[in-house]
């Protein structure tokens, strides 16, 4: 498995080998808090946790659902943009735009526990990054960044003032720093994160693009500038691209670090941690400063000296038993989600069905039930359009991913299976015919965000395939083998150490996923699938499992039973 952390002394990038865009993250006494872009998944704004900002561990969300009620099915790139975490006066806050709709805020005082519902403190599209920032006086200002896309122009970033409780506006919002001026060359500046020092304002922000740009840090006397702007990390010789939009944090003893995401396409936006230090009023982030007084983003450094020394490396969890009938923090939803998507199976259901001979006793903590419901109300309903999808990051470069799962509650016209997510996807399911019959089919996708198709391209008699040993128990019975690696070959030196490191850029072809599927005790048997996954705009690849089918309601459907989901690194 592989650590950040190196267990002696020193760790290796990136910090977080997951999916966390526009990461933002602060101190309260001896804990950080991360929070993250979660989009049209729910429950949406990651917490997670560190002690030595190395280590982290997925403890929390801040959002249930989205409020508005149309992303009760999924409006993919969409929802929950760039957020930024403060904590005022015993509060924790977190701001955050949706491009269509404004800005909101969703507070509280246990940042483990219940977070206050959304409040819309400013309506309006395009309205993108805000950060919030109380200043010495007492007075409160958000500065946030536009979207092209909403409102007609980007590159440039504005400030309004809000009451001190963060939650309505004061003033209007104005400019105070364009990018577009050609004497800035700072243009996509977006992601303003804001800090005070010396008497300056600062402003870290991202410039130049996602995949390509670099940071900067604007300064200036007053909060509403005019503002001086530097490069303070860029790419460098090293093979970091766009080293991206994060957050300034400080350790118990004055060091300052920083936070910042790097998209690695199918991977989606991962986590890195750089060094700050300061040269004649400004930041420079990670090492190997140049002559013009910007640094590139560090390999391998020593642990920041944060007072706590890790017992052991940490790593994001990727496995779920589903103890107790719940499904773990690792897991959101397509979209909005409410309680008749799932729920525990039934005791002596899996008192039955653990009496087989193919779940061992580790195997048996506990399982769910996925629900075959069509949220979408499409007349057939597609996983695009499907609410009722449990998905999950990748957190490893290659991986092995074993399903148990259950189709025999699955009434006809049903289907459940496993996907794989991305700009398009692939899935493998069990349906069941109008007939009685069960069919293992495999779909992909094509066509765009608002056209979206599936298309069988494989399809076999599950009882065909068995001849006369066929039994509606085999169906009860099910594992998936699903396997994202290289394609069939040596791996070479190169990418042994990308794998490895997640540093070196990976020569030859892109990992790809395979998927197998056994019946009762039976041999594994190759699906056909050989799919290779793409980021979708903002977000990256997914492995998710579903039941879908025509009912909306679940006292009418059908159901699929999942007993874990076991993923290890290969």
């Amino acid at each position: 498995m592989r650590f950040s952390d190196q267990g002696n002394g020193k760790y290796r990038n990136p910090i977080l080998f997951a999916d966390y865009s526009d990461p933002d993250v602060i101190r309260v006494d001896d804990t950080y808090y991360l929070t993250a872009s979660s989009f049209n998944y729910t429950p949406g704004l990651p917490i997670l946790t560190s002690k030595d900002l190395v280590n982290w561990k997925l403890v929390n969300y801040a959002l249930k659902n989205i409020k508005e009620e149309r992303f009760n099915i999924p409006r993919h790139s969409e929802g929950v943009w760039a957020p930024a975490i403060r904590y005022h006066e015993g509060v924790f806050y977190i701001f955050y735009g949706m491009p269509d709709e404004g800005y909101y805020v969703v507070k509280t005082k246990d940042p483990l526990g219940k977070w206050d519902e959304p409040v819309c403190i400013l309506e309006g599209k395009g309205l993108i990054d805000p950060c919030p920032f109380w200043d010495d006086d007492g007075r409160a200002y958000v500065i946030h960044g536009y979207a092209k896309s909403r409102i007609g122009f980007k590159s440039i970033l504005g400030i309004f003032e809000i009451s001190p409780d963060g939650l309505s506006v004061l003033s209007e919002d104005h400019f105070i720093f364009n990018g577009n001026d050609p004497k800035h060359e700072a243009l996509t500046i977006e992601g303003p994160k804001v800090y005070k020092r010396d008497g300056y304002y600062y402003i870290l922000a991202p410039a130049g693009g996602v995949k390509d740009g670099y940071q900067v840090a604007l300064r200036s006397k007053d909060i509403h500038g005019p503002f001086e702007i530097k490069k303070i990390m860029d790419t460098g010789n090293t093979v970091i691209n766009g080293p991206h939009q994060g957050g300034l944090v400080d350790t118990v003893n004055g060091d300052e670090w920083f936070i910042h995401f790097q998209d690695r396409g199918l991977y989606g936006r991962i986590c890195h941690l750089q060094p700050v230090k300061w040269n004649d009023g400004w930041p420079v982030i990670g090492v190997n400063a140049s002559c013009e007084g910007w640094g590139e983003p560090a390999f391998e450094m020593e642990k920041p000296n944060t007072g706590y020394e890790s017992k052991e490396p940490a790593c994001l969890e990727a496995s779920d038993y589903f103890e107790n009938g719940k499904y773990g923090l690792l897991w959101q939803w397509l979209g909005n989600h409410n309680e008749s998507f799932c729920s525990g199976i039934p005791e002596h259901e899996c008192l039955n069905n653990r009496n087989s001979d193919a779940l061992c006793a580790e195997d048996t903590k506990g399982g769910i039930r996925l629900y075959a419901l069509n949220t979408s109300k499409d007349e057939r309903p597609i996983i695009w359009n499907s609410s009722n999808v449990l998905t999950q990051k990748l957190i490893f470069p290659v991986f092995e991913t074993e399903i148990k799962m259950s189709a025999k509650g699955l009434r006809d016209g049903e289907r459940a299976g496993v996907v794989m997510t991305g700009g398009q996807y692939i899935t493998a399911f069990i349906e069941k015919a109008l007939e009685g019959s069960f069919s293992l089919k495999v779909c992909e996708s094509s066509g765009g965000d608002h056209d979206k198709k599936e298309t069988v391209i494989s399809s076999c008699n599950i009882a065909e395939y068995y001849g006369a040993d066929f039994s509606c128990e085999s169906i009860s019975d099910i594992t998936w083998k699903m396997i994202f690696d290289l394609p069939e070959k040596e791996k070479t030196d190169s990418e042994k150490l990308y794998f490895q490191n997640v540093y070196k850029p990976l020569t030859g072809e892109n990992p790809h996923l395979k998927v197998f599927v056994k019946f009762g005790n039976g041999e594994y048997m190759d699906t056909g699938i050989s799919y290779t996954p793409s980021d979708h705009t903002w977000v990256g690849a997914k492995i998710g499992i579903y039941a879908l089918g025509s009912n909306s309601e679940c006292k009418d459907a059908g159901f699929a039973d999942f007993y874990y989901v076991k993923t290890t690194e290969l």
